[in-house]
């Protein structure tokens, strides 16, 4: 598995995010998160900062780093110039390349994001495409989102968008340019094989839940992720 404390370091996002901490808290006072759940900057970038390869194992099979919304909100207010939200970046991917995301609920939600808003990324340039989002997969939409579903096309033009088209507007087509460019960037970045991870440990699990996986998003595992929440850590 190698040294965690060493692989966390090397993240640039780490690099960028930890410089002077002096664990005042103001990043916990002024977090959206904290608010609304048992979330704690402030905590997680202290033991961070220790080191310690043992909390910091418990720390990435936790559900604590998927509570952040990437706000920067600490960014703004941080009198040492540091960015806690940053470090939860490295976290996350950390822990998507130890597959221990797996081992939290947060964590494991991961292939639904990865299938759903990383699918529409790739294939319509949208990070939501609201096309093909039905009520099976959210029926609190209601009967007259099927029938959305069923017009998009009518309903697009009637609003003047620029409904599967080229050109400019709203829900316009993508040019294949554009969509070939965004394959490259998850190519050189690494997101295709971060994206393998994430299904490679997802699959793993399932099979250790036994729980029934295939590459859709109506398996047992992915249902179980989509409509359970234990609401464990939540301040509400």
């Amino acid at each position: 598995m190698g040294n965690l404390a060493d692989r966390l370091k090397a993240d640039l996002h780490y690099r960028e995010g930890m410089r002077a901490c002096i664990n005042c808290g103001t990043c916990t006072a002024i977090c959206p998160a904290a608010e609304h759940y048992d979330y704690d900057p402030r905590s997680i970038v202290e033991l961070v900062q220790r080191g310690d390869e043992e909390e910091l194992e418990t720390l990435l099979k936790s559900d604590a780093i998927w509570y952040c919304g990437e706000c920067m909100s600490c960014r703004t207010r941080c009198p040492r110039n540091n960015t806690p939200g940053l470090i939860i970046m490295a976290l996350r991917a950390l822990a998507q390349e130890t597959g221990f995301f797996t081992e939290s609920e947060k964590g494991r939600q991961q292939i639904y994001l990865k299938r759903t808003i990383g699918h529409d990324i790739l294939k319509t340039g949208y990070c939501v495409y609201a096309e093909g989002l039905g009520t099976d997969t959210h029926p609190e939409q209601g009967p007259i989102w099927d029938w959305r579903q069923n017009n998009w096309k009518a309903i697009m033009e009637r609003l003047g968008a620029n409904y599967q088209k080229p050109g400019p507007g709203a829900m316009r087509q993508i040019p294949e340019e554009a969509l070939n460019e965004l394959h490259k960037i998850f190519e050189v970045t690494g997101a295709f094989e971060r994206f393998e991870k994430i299904e490679q440990f997802s699959e793993k699990k399932a099979k250790q839940l036994g729980l029934q996986w295939d590459d859709s998003l109506n398996n047992e595992y992915i249902k179980q992720l989509y409509n359970g929440n234990s609401n464990e850590n939540s301040n509400n």
